[in-house]
This record gives structure tokens, C-alpha cells and sequence, in this order.
């Protein structure tokens, strides 16, 4: 199974794509933990919320992978947590750290904040600046990790179609 993470700044379209590619390809997506877990809590999430949703994320990511489907599609990982800790508290739990290290996926869709913002409760920064910076963040993070990725730019449907593009001869 080759896992497929859809990752990037708040509002970029990664739920969208994720569930768009998972139907076209038959295969099972894992949602991104942080939306249900803060829409449970009755209080402003703090930093230790953000291992907890870490390691929900990363369960559903081992549940989902036993499918025995060519694919796994991850709308978001623990990339997002990392940035998103360091970016707002500026440090990340070495859980997160480590784990992130030793479970890279197969492939890393990018996606760039050419895309309107749009207004979302759980999302809390709409500049373009704010924006390009965490983009970079994302980018650089990426080139560390040594991974693969592939930036994703243009509306919806550019996006979309170029995913189904490359996973057709992945």
C-alpha cells in the first residue's frame, strides 16, 4: 500500500482533494483527527491537545492501512501538527518529531495557498502573508524530511486532475 498525504496551510483545499481522489480510486482516506477532536472540546485547545490529536491521527493512519487497497490517502499527517506546533507555540512534543521521522508515506501533495480563503471557525490565519509564510514552512519541513512532494496550484479541479495524473502511473 503506498500511503498519499494531502498536506499545506488551513484552507487549500486538502479535505476536498482527499476525499475527491479517495472515490476516484476506491480507496480509503483518513480524515484529519484535529476537525472532531476540537469541535468536542468546550474549551480553546492548548498545546498538549495537539499530541493528543497527533496520536489519533496517526492511529487512524495505522488502522486504515491493513485495508489491503493499493492506497491510502491522509487528508493532513503529523507534518501538520509539527508546523502547526512550532509555528504557534514554537516547539513540538519529541513524540510527534520521532514519529514523524520513521512513517513517511509513499508521496506528499502540497498544497499551495493560490486558493481563496475561506472563513472556517477552527482556522486562524487568513493573510496572504500569514499564508506564504506557513507555505514555506510546509515546503521547508518537506526538503528536510527528505521526502517526496509535488506542489499543487490552480483551482479544484487543476488539482484534482493532476493527482489522478500522477497516482494513474504511480
Amino acid at each position: 500500500m503506498k500511503k498519499i498525504i494531502f498536506t499545506g496551510p488551513e484552507s487549500t483545499g486538502k479535505t476536498t482533494i482527499t476525499s475527491s481522489i479517495a472515490r476516484a480510486f476506491d480507496c480509503d482516506w483518513v480524515q484529519e483527527e484535529a476537525r472532531s477532536y476540537l469541535a468536542q472540546l468546550d474549551r480553546p485547545y492548548n498545546e498538549n491537545d495537539l499530541l493528543q490529536i497527533a496520536k489519533k491521527q496517526y492511529q487512524q493512519e495505522k488502522k486504515l492501512s491493513k485495508s489491503g487497497k493499493p492506497f491510502l490517502f491522509c487528508d493532513t499527517s503529523l507534518l501538520v501538527v509539527k508546523i502547526w506546533s512550532e509555528y504557534k507555540y514554537k516547539r513540538c512534543h519529541p513524540w510527534i518529531v520521532e514519529t514523524l521521522k520513521h512513517n513517511k508515506p509513499s508521496l506528499y501533495f502540497l498544497c499551495n495557498v493560490d486558493v481563496p480563503w475561506e472563513a472556517d471557525p477552527l482556522r486562524e490565519h487568513p493573510t496572504k502573508t500569514e499564508r506564504q509564510a506557513i507555505f514555506n514552512l510546509y515546503e521547508r519541513e518537506l526538503r528536510s524530511l527528505k521526502v517526496p512532494y509535488i506542489i499543487l496550484r490552480g483551482n479544484k479541479d487543476k488539482r484534482i486532475q493532476k493527482v489522478k495524473d500522477i497516482l494513474a502511473m504511480y
